[in-house]
C-alpha cells in the first residue's frame, strides 16, 4: 500500500480532498504548502491530519467561492481560512498571515504523498515553524509539535540551527 493510499484511508478521503484543493489553487494563483506536511518533504515523515497552505492573499475570496461551489465547507477566521470536505478527517488551513506571502516566489516543487506539490523552500518552512513555535497564543501541545519539527529539521540540516532563538537552542540541546 502506498503512502497516498494509507493517507486516503486514515483521513477518510483526505488525499482526494487534498488534490481537489490543490487543483483549485493551481487554477487561481500561486500557493505553497507549509506546516507539518511541508516539513515531511525535508525529513522523515510523521503523520498529520493537517494541510497548511499559503495562497496569494488577493485571490483568497475567489478561492473561497470556488471551493464552496465544489461542496467544501469554508470558514473564515481572523488568521485562517479553514476548508473541510464533508466526511473527511483532513483539516486544510490557508494562513492569512501576510508574512507568509513572501514564501510564494521561493517555493519549490516536491513530492507529497505521491503528488507534485508546490512547497515552501526549506528556509521558509523553518521560518514558518519558528513563527508558530514563538506564538504564545497557540496551544502548548501545538507549540511542542512545532518544537519537535524544528528539532527534526535541525538534526537533518545543522546549518539552519543559527536561525533558532537561543532559548530553543538550549531547550532542545542543539549544542550551538
Amino acid at each position: 500500500m502506498t503512502a497516498a493510499e494509507v493517507y486516503e484511508l486514515t483521513t477518510v478521503g483526505g488525499m482526494t480532498v487534498f488534490k481537489q484543493v490543490l487543483v483549485a489553487c493551481e487554477e487561481l494563483g500561486p500557493y505553497c504548502l507549509i506546516g507539518g506536511l511541508a516539513v515531511n518533504c525535508y525529513v522523515e515523515p510523521l503523520y498529520t491530519l493537517d494541510a497548511d497552505l499559503v495562497f496569494i492573499s488577493s485571490a483568497l475570496p475567489e478561492l473561497t467561492k470556488k471551493l464552496t461551489g465544489h461542496g467544501f465547507d469554508v470558514k473564515t477566521h481572523e488568521h485562517t481560512l479553514n476548508v473541510i470536505a464533508p466526511g473527511s478527517e483532513l483539516r486544510i488551513q490557508f494562513t492569512k498571515d501576510e508574512r507568509y506571502q513572501a514564501f510564494l516566489p521561493r517555493r519549490i516543487e516536491a513530492m507529497v504523498l505521491g503528488e507534485k506539490v508546490k512547497v515552501a523552500c526549506l528556509r521558509d518552512v523553518v521560518q514558518g515553524k519558528l513563527w508558530a513555535y514563538s506564538d504564545l497564543k497557540r496551544r502548548f501541545s501545538k507549540r511542542k509539535k512545532d518544537e519537535l519539527d524544528l528539532i527534526r529539521l535541525a538534526e537533518a540540516y545543522p546549518e539552519l540551527k543559527s536561525m533558532y532563538p537561543a532559548e530553543l537552542q538550549q531547550l532542545c540541546g542543539l549544542g550551538l
